[in-house]
């Protein structure tokens, strides 16, 4: 057990999952950066207004929630989670594809053990789908598919105590990140997907959650060192630290990056008062900055963008936890978006979020008044039609 995964922010329920089960097995992880082929709009100019559509569920047995989401298109979006999150010992990780009118569960095949809890996603390819998160015999777990099923993938050099938060895929690159014994780790493969050999390697002290390439010797890693943000860059000489300005107690959990020029890392500042803060940092192709998102309590959980200088943020706002949120980021200008507001009492985490042509799709879990939880899923989008006339009417 390592302090610093102890106090990662986690859902209330994963944690007493831990407990209960008498050991840590790894505070769950909603990193989920990724290459996202297909995420390109045309300039850079103003945003469209979006606003929420209906939110939705992908129908998960009793229990579920989604970790992360990614995709190639509105009509071609993966989503990965795990099914009665209660139950340590069976507790099940969960594939889910839309296919633009449905969202249908891909299974594993030939795997008696079975994966647990499944954490990131990502797509190198409309057929090439790759996902990593724990499975039920103590291992990390990689598994990559399309929509006629997955294969969990054998790595020998992944052993017990490994923890993997993240992943990102290009045809032909995969780069899964995580932690062995209290410092950073990754599994990389490159070359011809099948059959090519793995290499592991471990980085400094800390734990790595998300990451995301851009080239073949282009990519970010985020995670923390246990008492500050940790970034790794990925150049032609390997994965390197770079320097960040300091922020006690600061973590990183997600990263998206359009190009060599423009990324974002989300995550947050732990608190005195046990509460947490938001953390945002920009890159524009030079450094590293610290940002200043518009709220202050947030919780931030994922990043996408359009490739071309805009971000999607997604989290938990405690100011407004019965409604979905999502920060946009265009230029200096902040804008926070938000799901239907719904009755009842609940907790609306939105833990993945990705950006494909005009729509935005944040996925997470809602949590009710007796700690049940149910998968979510939110839009936002252009208005229609008619909410377009109405504005202008009005």
């Amino acid at each position: 057990m390592t302090r610093r995964l102890v106090r990662r922010a986690v859902p209330v329920c994963v944690l007493l999952v831990v407990l209960i089960a008498g050991s840590f097995l790894h505070a769950t992880s909603v990193a989920h950066a990724r290459t996202d082929p297909g995420r390109h709009e045309a300039g850079r100019g103003t945003p469209q207004t979006e606003v929420a559509q209906n939110a939705s569920s992908a129908r998960l047995q009793p229990d579920g929630s989604l970790s992360d989401i990614a995709g190639t298109a509105a009509d071609d979006l993966w989503a990965v989670g795990q099914q009665s999150v209660w139950d340590v010992w069976m507790n099940r990780g969960v594939i889910t594809h839309w296919n633009g009118s449905s969202w249908s569960e891909v299974g594993i095949r030939g795997d008696a053990s079975g994966a647990a809890h499944l954490r990131s996603v990502a797509v190198a390819a409309p057929r090439e789908v790759w996902t990593v998160g724990e499975g039920h015999d103590g291992l990390p777990y990689i598994a990559k598919g399309s929509v006629d099923g997955f294969d969990r993938v054998n790595v020998p050099q992944l052993r017990s105590g490994d923890w993997l938060g993240g992943v990102a895929a290009a045809t032909g690159r995969v780069v899964a990140v995580g932690n062995r014994n209290d410092k950073t780790f990754m599994a990389v493969t490159s070359g011809p997907t099948k059959g090519t050999v793995w290499t592991t390697a471990q980085g400094p002290d800390g734990v790595l959650y998300g990451v995301t390439i851009t080239g073949k010797s282009d990519g970010w890693a985020v995670g923390d060192t246990g008492s500050q943000p940790l970034i790794m860059r990925l150049t032609g000489t390997g994965w390197k630290s770079v320097r960040l300005p300091a922020v006690k107690g600061g973590f990183l959990r997600d990263v998206y990056a359009g190009d060599r020029k423009h990324a974002m890392a989300v995550g947050g500042v732990y608190q005195g008062n046990g509460k947490i803060a938001p953390l945002v940092f920009e890159w524009d192709g030079k450094r590293w900055s610290r940002q200043d998102p518009p709220q202050h309590r947030a919780e931030l959980y994922g990043v996408s963008g359009n490739g071309d200088g805009t971000y999607w943020v997604s989290g938990y706002d405690p100011s407004h936890p019965s409604e979905g949120f999502v920060l946009r980021r265009h230029g200096s200008t902040w804008t926070t978006m938000r799901g239907h507001m719904a009755s009842g009492d609940r907790i609306v985490r939105l833990q993945g979020v990705t950006r494909v042509a005009d729509l935005t799709v944040a996925v997470g879990n809602v949590v009710d008044a007796d700690e049940h939880y149910t998968d979510v899923v939110e839009r936002f989008g252009p208005p229609a039609a008619k909410d377009s006339a109405a504005a202008s009417s009005g």
